[in-house]
């Protein structure tokens, strides 16, 4: 499972930052892959309503968020950690917040569900120098409807008032443990799926439809991974069209090698689709093989007819894991 962190304080090692690598480091410990983003020190511009991602599903302006948005799809819980400037979030995480407005299109104005959007779960962490009883209204607002975009529930948060100076929140009786708990009570639910890694040759049709699917029918109960012996450059166009067919958005996803993946995933079950030659990396792991034909270079029609076919072999799986 992977945790990504938001840390959107411009001070690097500020009271904000200190209670998110607490959170961060309490899900590592219990077996999460985490990702601690400093959003203040990405170079994220901000949105210029163009209204391309309204038509496209995709922002036009070429900066780290290009990178974020495939972070923002993979991750399994979000955490926004931020500072209150004038009653809300910095204005480096905000830039992050207006150029979400990519994923909202693509689910609200595009029709397309992400895989992983029942399952994703959000979090906010907040800290302000004052003492007002309104001091968390405006970011909490922000951050319910910032996961609401990106494809995430907002579970919970944690505020504290009157933070100010280095290290204040060191001194707080109960933050770092309280942020620990919090960690784990989201944590420990991800960590009981079964994980089921989907492999085929490139990585671009066969094993990521497969891997879709899973997530989008279970989700909750299997963490599904995919990967390739040989992988390609991008995901195949026609794979990611018959599966918008379906409702079922493939966007931000890259093919990724067998040996990259279980780097931080480690599979329960391998389903082969014709790449046996998989199988001497995982040689302890259970084994299926699916001997799928490479829709690669075929017409549309094929294609669909492997979709259907995955569709109906993933199904019986999530019924019998």
């Amino acid at each position: 499972m992977f945790v990504l962190g938001l840390q959107g304080s411009p001070r690097t090692r500020g009271n904000t930052s200190i209670l998110l690598s607490t959170f961060l480091a309490q899900a590592k410990d219990l077996g999460a892959v985490t990702y601690y983003l400093d959003v203040a020190h990405k170079d994220i511009s901000p949105c210029q309503e163009c209204g391309i991602c309204e038509k496209e599903g995709f922002c036009p302006i070429d900066d780290d968020m290009q990178e974020i948005y495939p972070l923002l799809r993979r991750a399994d819980i979000l955490v926004m950690a931020t500072p209150i400037f004038f009653y809300g979030a910095t204005a480096q995480m905000k830039a992050l917040i207006d150029r979400s407005q990519a994923l909202w299109a693509r689910r609200y104005m595009l029709d397309l569900i992400d895989p992983g959007r029942r399952w994703r779960r959000g979090f906010l962490l907040s800290l302000g120098a004052t003492k007002g009883k309104n001091l968390f209204e405006g970011v909490t607002l922000t951050a319910k409807y910032f996961f609401d975009a990106v494809g995430a529930s907002l579970d919970g948060s944690l505020t504290y008032r009157q933070i100010e100076g280095p290290g204040a929140i060191l001194k707080h009786p109960t933050a770092l443990t309280e942020a620990k708990e919090e960690a784990r009570t989201l944590v420990t639910p991800f960590l009981n799926r079964k994980t089921i890694l989907f492999v085929c040759t490139e990585n671009a049709c066969r094993s990521q439809m497969a891997s879709a699917l899973a997530q989008y029918y279970a989700g909750d109960r299997i963490e599904a991974g995919s990967a390739g012996s040989a992988p390609a450059e991008e995901i195949n166009p026609l794979m990611e069209e018959v599966m918008r067919e379906k409702g079922i958005d493939m966007a931000f996803r890259k093919p990724k090698s067998i040996g990259e993946t279980i780097r931080s995933l480690k599979p329960d079950l391998v389903v082969s689709m014709g790449c046996e030659e998989a199988c001497p990396f995982l040689p302890d792991v259970p084994k299926e093989n699916w001997d799928l034909p490479n829709p690669s270079g075929k017409s549309i029609t094929f294609m669909r007819r492997i979709r259907d076919d995955i569709e109906e072999r993933v199904r019986s799986l999530v019924n019998r894991v």
